[in-house]
């Protein structure tokens, strides 16, 4: 036990961790612009910018999508039930067909295409949220500060009610 090292905070964005557009916000909400993030300004960090990136994400994004469907579950139900009638037919060669389908490219292939796929849609949401935070972090200073203005007037105004009672 006496061996233990102490532990290591691995957070992206601890206090001493924070990005330059956070600190900027804070410190000058009024000169925040908000930004628009979409998956097209994000997803050269899942491949790269290159063109074979590009054509993977916009691949990967295209079968998430497509597998994402009702037409989709349509065809899987046909092909399980082609695969159960191909098993109780006893005929081998379909049940062959079937599992191939199903069982090596389904799940060897389309599975890993659907994460990669998640993986862009989700860097796009992450840096939309991210985006979003900024601007609120904004805004809430601005309030923070607004507030306290109203503080400061709401006291002015008390001071000056009551110096005019005394007169």
């Amino acid at each position: 036990m006496a061996d233990q090292k102490p532990a290591v905070d691995r957070r992206r964005y601890g206090p001493d961790r924070r990005r330059p557009d956070m600190i900027a916000a804070r410190e000058h909400p009024t000169a925040h612009e908000p930004k628009l993030v979409t998956t097209h300004h994000v997803k050269h960090h899942v491949h790269g910018g290159g063109a074979i990136g590009r054509f993977n994400n916009r691949l990967a994004v295209l079968i998430t999508r497509s597998v994402g469907t009702m037409w989709a579950a349509y065809v899987f139900t046909m092909i399980s039930i082609a695969s159960a009638v191909a098993v109780i037919t006893n005929s081998t060669f379909w049940t062959a067909v079937s599992v191939l389908i199903s069982q090596t490219f389904l799940q060897l292939v389309l599975l890993p295409v659907i994460i990669v796929g998640q993986n862009v849609i989700s860097a796009a949401q992450d840096a939309r949220a991210e985006a979003d935070h900024e601007t609120l972090v904004a805004l809430h200073t601005m309030n923070v500060r607004q507030l306290a203005m109203l503080e400061q007037q709401e006291k002015i105004l008390e001071y000056l009610r009551g110096k005019g009672a005394n007169v």
